[in-house]
């Protein structure tokens, strides 16, 4: 992948940006617990990061088909990055916090559909795989190395520095960008007006049997992932009776997984037209669930994770390349913004639902419905391709 000079541009560009976001993820967390003493108020941060993907997405999705991606990534880098360093100034303010986060979240929320739509007009098709391997490892590694970093910057000197890095990280993104070129997206769209082609995007996500059974997925993946990643700290005390140390050695079994997913299915898939491996992870993710609201021993609790995070990496990767290959270029940008709802709404109500759950019916329950979830995500997914053995592109 890094012989082609554009993707070795852009796997930087979001390599630099996503190891800023790790220092700044820790900080915010970390700051506001500190200014408010509630976990609600941490779950606020969540919260304001999701409302922007709810709002904003579609409307995002079309600026990208209808301006020069490169340019809207720069923008929103720039953005990001003077939002980032005015944490500098008014991390004291809760209030404040809270309305950055907010707009960190829009910038993310034009940044994302322009990155994913992208790729593909920087490799060929059979190398899409292996490019978002390179995207998803680089990211889940800089989480591993980053993050425990992070959180002993922010005990010996408070989050700032976490801050100032994460400005730093957007900039130098916006800088490795602005050499970047893309071919010129194909004009299909009619132009009717912005608000017409946001809506011909909403109509072509629910009229192409592949997209809607992709969406479906994702929507039933995040109503499962959404809770059972949030609460899974309550599985360790509660259903594995773990003390902290356990906790932390299950987080870095799913860590050890999702490095690992990338690097098998690259090795083993070329083709982005498989959706057998899309929902085939679904499968692996929802029997591990299964699986931990099941068995208390310590060993399969944490093999049973390692198998999580190869599923999810995994998922992810085919997930991208066969959304990116099935999808033309001028409607990338609204596509993916489209499945940037599903998951966040999904992701939403999961975390609304997940935690009354546990408090009702105990936490084994959460875990069993999430693998209800993944299972039903696989058979709906399956269902809708039923009958063909290959994709065909979406005219």
């Amino acid at each position: 992948m890094f012989a082609h000079p554009g993707y070795r541009r852009l796997w930087s560009a979001r390599t630099a940006s996503q190891c800023g976001d790790v220092f700044a993820t820790v900080a915010l967390a970390l700051l506001v617990f500190d200014l408010t003493g509630s976990a609600l108020g941490v779950s606020a941060v969540v919260f304001a990061e999701i409302v922007p993907v709810l709002l904003l997405a579609p409307l995002a999705g079309t600026l990208v088909d209808r301006l020069p991606r490169i340019r809207i990534m720069i923008a929103a880098d720039v953005w990001r990055a003077l939002l980032a360093g005015s944490l500098i100034l008014l991390g004291d303010h809760v209030v404040a916090v809270y309305v950055i986060a907010f707009g960190l979240s829009v910038g993310a929320v034009l940044f994302n559909p322009a990155a994913n739509s992208a790729v593909p007009a920087l490799v060929d098709e059979n190398e899409l795989v292996a490019a978002n391997s390179g995207i998803w490892t680089a990211a889940v590694l800089s989480q591993i190395a980053l993050a425990p970093l992070a959180g002993l910057l922010y005990t010996a000197l408070g989050p700032a520095p976490a801050f100032g890095i994460n400005a730093a990280s957007f900039v130098a993104s916006a800088v490795l960008l602005t050499g970047l070129r893309l071919p010129a997206t194909p004009s299909s769209t009619e132009r009717r007006g912005f608000f017409a082609d946001a809506v011909a995007g909403v109509r072509v996500l629910a009229s192409d049997r592949l997209l809607r059974a992709l969406g479906a997925g994702q929507l039933l993946a995040a109503l499962s992932a959404g809770a059972t990643s949030a609460l899974l700290v309550v599985l360790a005390r509660e259903h594995l009776a773990l003390p902290p140390s356990g906790y932390g050695l299950l987080l870095g079994a799913i860590g050890i997984g999702a490095v690992l997913g990338p690097l098998v299915v690259s090795r083993l898939l070329s083709d982005p037209r498989r959706p057998a491996f899309v929902f085939g992870p679904y499968v692996l993710r929802g029997l591990v669930d299964l699986a931990l609201a099941t068995f208390t021993a310590f060993p399969v609790a944490l093999v049973a994770l390692a198998i999580y995070g190869l599923g999810t990496s995994t998922g992810a990767v085919t997930f991208n390349s066969l959304l990116q290959a099935h999808t033309p270029a001028h409607l990338r940008g609204r596509i993916f913004a489209g499945f940037d709802v599903f998951w966040q709404l999904g992701r939403l109500v999961s975390l609304l639902l997940g935690g009354l759950l546990a408090a009702t019916l105990g936490i084994q329950a959460v875990y069993l419905l999430g693998g209800v979830l993944l299972l039903a995500a696989a058979a709906i997914g399956w269902a809708g391709i039923r009958g063909s053995t290959r994709v065909r592109r979406l005219k």
